[in-house]
């Protein structure tokens, strides 16, 4: 059994009162699968039946909605829950109601809300607050062995205010978080630890000159990681206990970024640098990442109005207090061209990179098992398309080269991957039947430490649609795969597709059936033919219909008149 929720998004006070005060409408469907594989089917029924009905009712917009499904002798329900999110607005203004999303720093909150917010926006000036609840407690039994991971119920305030557009602005954020003790047992209560935490953001951005900026987003987040424990008593602290009293279990860091732009005519470059220091948290975020510090470089630029030309280097180091055992730094590059030869020819080709280096922290790194390690990659795909009046024709190209190397001097080459990977397809569109065929064939082989893997695969595929209304789609493809594991298999299969659906007003008929044909094909008496297949052929039906419907008078008064 399950629960959905009532909702109602993103409506203005005049769009509920335009809306309908009465809709039913819902939808009735099946599905059943056959299934039948020549080695057996123990793994899977060879049928399968599936029953679904769903019913939606909305009330002035508000919709709730119920369900029910039923699976070889297995079934659910769900119903709504009683939950709701409306956004009402005048002029400038916009509300809150339910549950909301605010637009906060990215370094204190991302978390959606269940409670009221007010929101102003001019074209410099903004502000808004909130109040509500970040999360639901989470409360099992504690003697059910299968009881949950319990949770205190979070609950949030904040605000913001800003001023400036363009280039030139500030925005500044805060919020406090906080666990509801008593919404736990108390059995939990003695194992789980409650927190809370107040975060500070500020953001802004500076046109130097027309063709450079310079921006910034800095974070500060006092976190208590119980707020039982004891208080830290100090003069200067005290002056904020309204808002966050300082414990011994408490920390205070600091996360942010900065960024320099430079936008030329054909040229664009942008220089970062960020930072989140070790055990940076907000109850506002769901997850962030700490303890690393990154700089970049991205620059792009066009030449000759044809040929676009991109590159980007940034590395990564964590440990940056270091108190870890060992450093870990991580750089990544890459550089990427694309162009037009000439109307029909497209041309594009690129390079990536990455190295990953490990060095002393508070331990000195063992040289046998020091990480060193890189990974390279090289792409190229060109494209040919021709355009006629009765038919067009795409042909398409793509290599792919990757290698995975460990630059340890004691390493074996055990980890060490090579990869190719190159297709080619070709596109034929048939303008007088309104029809595409598709044809690709795709070879991919890896090498690695005593090991090669290799596979090969042709496919055909094309689709059309038939009747005066287009409202039967048929579609079928057809495939070859050849897969070869060096010294341990080699294995052929064949597989085929058809799928077809048609459409009469509030009926909906689907067909699809599926085809496999594989087998070991190594040299030996036991497997001298392609011995083992599966087929599996799905029948759907879906009726949807509309129960009720109260319009409003303006609609059915300009109904009558049209008619």
């Amino acid at each position: 059994m399950g629960a959905q929720s009532i909702t109602l998004g993103q409506n203005t006070i005049s769009s509920i009162a335009k809306s309908d005060p009465l809709i039913i409408t819902g939808a009735i469907g099946t599905q059943n699968t056959f299934y039948n594989s020549s080695v057996g089917g123990g793994y899977r029924s060879p049928w399968a039946n599936t029953l679904s009905a769903n019913l939606n009712i909305q009330l002035y917009g508000i919709s709730m909605p119920f369900a029910f499904f039923y699976s070889n002798n297995n079934s659910s329900f769900s119903f709504p829950h009683i939950s709701f999110h409306i956004d009402p607005t005048y002029k400038n203004w916009r509300a809150h109601l339910g549950r909301s999303s605010m637009g906060m720093s990215s370094y204190i909150m991302n978390m959606s809300f269940d409670g009221i917010g007010l929101e102003y926006t001019a074209q410099k000036l903004r502000f808004g607050a909130f109040y509500g609840k970040l999360r639901s407690a989470v409360n099992d039994d504690p003697t059910d062995p299968a009881a949950r991971q319990p949770q205190y119920r979070r609950m949030g305030w904040g605000f913001k205010v800003g001023y400036g557009s363009g280039s030139d602005y500030i925005d500044l954020y805060l919020i406090r978080a906080y666990d509801r003790l008593n919404s736990i047992d108390e059995y939990w209560q003695d194992r789980i630890d409650p927190q809370e935490n107040v975060a500070i953001g500020l953001k802004g951005g500076l046109g130097v000159t027309k063709w450079l900026s310079l921006r910034g987003n800095l974070a500060f987040s006092a976190f208590s990681k119980d707020f039982r424990a004891q208080r830290i008593k100090s003069a200067t602290l005290d002056k904020w206990d309204k808002i966050f009293e300082a414990r011994y279990s408490s920390l205070m860091r600091i996360a942010g970024d900065v960024s320099a732009n430079l936008n030329l005519k054909n040229f664009n470059t942008s220089v970062f640098y960020r930072m989140v220091q070790p055990d940076y948290t907000t109850l506002g975020l769901y997850y962030m990442a700490n303890n690393y510090q990154s700089l970049g470089i991205n620059a792009s630029t066009s030449l000759f109005k044809k040929l676009s030309l991109s590159a980007s280097f940034s590395g990564q180091e964590d440990n940056i207090t270091r108190n870890q055992l060992y450093t870990t730094r991580g750089f990544v590059y890459s550089a990427n061209a694309s162009m037009p030869i000439t109307e029909k020819l497209q041309m594009a080709v690129g390079y990536s990179g990455y190295r990953q280096v490990q060095s002393d922290g508070t331990a000195r790194v063992n040289d046998t098992t020091r990480v060193n390690r890189t990974m390279n990659t090289l792409f190229l795909t060109p494209s040919y398309s021709v355009e006629g009046d009765h038919y067009d024709h795409i042909f398409s190209l793509s290599v792919n080269y990757s290698e995975n190397k460990d630059l340890n001097r004691f390493a074996t080459g055990e980890s060490d991957v090579k990869t190719l990977a190159a297709g080619l397809s070709y596109s034929l569109g048939l303008r007088d039947l309104e029809m595409d065929v598709t044809t690709s064939l795709s070879h991919q082989q890896s090498k690695g430490y005593n090991t090669r893997y290799s596979s090969d695969v042709l496919s055909v595929s094309t689709g059309r649609s038939f009747l005066k209304e287009k409202n039967l789609q048929v579609s079928a493809g057809l495939s070859f795969c050849y897969n070869d594991v060096q010294n341990q298999q080699r294995m052929l299969s064949l597989a085929a597709d058809m799928s077809a659906g048609y459409t009469l007003k509030s009926h909906v008929f689907s067909l699809t059936a599926n085809f496999n044909k594989y087998s070991d094909t190594n040299l030996s008496a036991d497997n001298a033919s392609m011995g083992a297949s599966e087929i599996t052929v799905s029948l759907g039906y879906t009726y949807t219909f509309s129960l009720l419907e109260i319009k409003r008078k303006a609609e059915k008064k300009q109904s009558k008149e049209e008619q």
